[in-house]
């Protein structure tokens, strides 16, 4: 006779035929054992490793992931939560064994209705569901506490913040506190250096740059430009052409400052090329889009101090900077002049007086940008292609008589056609080496 708290049931191997070898897997994934950790299946550990369950005709307490023999007979104690097991009684005999497995493999479970009352059905049944209720309980409140919150405003984390003895620092109090430092007689030459270093990432911001400007902060690093330090000079220059990119009033307080002079001093004297790099950085971020400087760097001198580039050894990795630098301050004018709006009146007339174009040509840059397309790299051959066709108005009489460019471009047609084929047979028709060959056909063409 069942006891009347627990609840029965009967299961066997449904592909087993042979009930005293085969083990049937007890479903355990909602179970964790001692350690807490979900417990090892049958499908992830090794056979050999697997527990197996001897059952005798008594009850007994299965342990998670013990492999039972088939045929056995398995219970829930409701009293205790725990899964039991024992041998079939040997009235069952093995008439209704084929039965067992078809009730296992269609999922049904065994149950002696008559064994219990309604009023024990409902109170095993209220047992459950409490169960159920208090898992469901504990997964809501592990949900509830890894929800993502929404995002706060900024005042009131700082309030947070400023509770528990923290406050967030504005970009401008921290320019502030960089600028001390690099202004600080105490400051060692890494303390300055490092200041340098995290201003340059402030500063390429319009709005800090105007407030480094205020700050004293320009005027520093322009009298960095001619520190001894290497170091020094080089991340001066570097903090100086990120705060002129593309503002203007940085623009003009820099070269009333003195900077354009500094940095065609530091291009044309001897230097590392790490402290030429950021010189030339900065001085093409004071050039760009400033009519005023442009005509100032032709006065002092700048395209003879860019030109003497090209005879010095170890200079490779400028030539293709300045050679970008001219085209950009070319194509400049040529885009403003052929503008037709009446506010751009007087801006044409600034880039009017800028003489760019016949100071190259005086200077042989003609003959001198031809020689860069011996340079093994795309992206030079590129650039050089593009200023060759800006200068082609005024250079083509040179380019005609200058027998190396006709061989140099014969070269690179044949090279790029080879490429152009490849870009073609791989399914890319427009691609990178079609166009700078459509740029040498050009130029080619007209040479003739």
């Amino acid at each position: 006779m069942m006891n009347l708290d627990q609840f029965i049931c009967s299961c066997s191997n449904q592909n087993s035929t042979d009930p005293g070898f085969a083990l049937t897997k007890i479903e355990e994934s909602d179970i964790k054992d001692d350690s807490g950790n979900e417990p090892v299946t049958e499908d992830d550990a090794d056979p050999e490793d697997l527990e197996v369950f001897y059952p005798t005709d008594q009850w007994q307490t299965l342990r998670p992931g013990q492999a039972v023999p088939a045929g056995s007979h398995v219970r829930l104690n409701l009293q205790t939560g725990e899964r039991e097991a024992k041998l079939p009684d040997s009235e069952n005999g093995e008439s209704d064994g084929r039965g067992e497995r078809r009730r296992k493999r269609l999922g049904k479970v065994d149950v002696d209705a008559n064994s219990f009352t309604s009023e024990e059905l409902k109170k095993a049944l209220a047992k459950m569901k409490e169960s159920e209720k208090a898992e469901r309980k504990v997964s809501f409140l592990f949900l509830k506490q890894c929800t993502v919150k929404k995002f706060r405003p900024i005042e009131q984390l700082k309030e947070e913040f400023e509770k528990l003895n923290m406050k967030m620092e504005t970009d401008y109090e921290i320019m502030v506190k960089l600028i001390s430092k690099l202004n600080s007689s105490a400051s060692t030459l890494d303390e300055k250096v490092a200041a340098l270093y995290d201003l340059e990432y402030y500063v390429h911001q319009v709005d800090n740059a105007k407030d480094f400007l205020s700050m004293g902060g320009l005027r520093l690093v322009i009298e960095g430009l001619n520190s001894s330090e290497a170091a020094l000079k080089e991340h001066a220059a570097f903090v100086l052409g990120a705060a002129l990119s593309s503002n203007p009033k940085v623009q003009i307080e820099a070269i009333e400052g003195g900077a354009l002079q500094k940095l065609l001093v530091i291009l044309a004297t001897e230097q590392p090329l790490a402290v030429r790099k950021k010189a030339l950085f900065a001085l093409s971020s004071m050039l760009r889009h400033f009519p005023y400087a442009q005509q100032q760097f032709l006065k002092l001198g700048g395209l003879q101090v860019l030109r003497s580039l090209f005879r010095q050894k170890g200079m490779e990795t400028l030539h293709v900077r300045v050679v970008t630098l001219l085209y950009d301050l070319i194509m400049e004018k040529v885009r403003v002049e052929d503008e037709e709006e009446p506010q751009m009146e007087e801006k044409i007339q600034q880039y009017q007086q800028v003489r760019l174009v016949p100071a190259v040509l005086e200077q042989g840059w003609c003959t001198l940008v031809p020689n860069l397309l011996a340079m093994p790299e795309h992206d030079t051959r590129e650039k050089v292609l593009k200023l060759v066709g800006v200068l082609m108005a005024f250079c083509r009489e040179h380019y005609r008589g200058d027998p190396a460019l006709g061989t140099a471009l014969s070269l690179l047609r044949s090279e790029y056609e080879e490429l152009a084929a490849q870009e073609q047979r791989e399914g890319d028709k427009d691609g990178y080496f079609r166009e700078l060959l459509g740029s040498i056909n050009t130029i080619i063409q007209e040479l003739r």
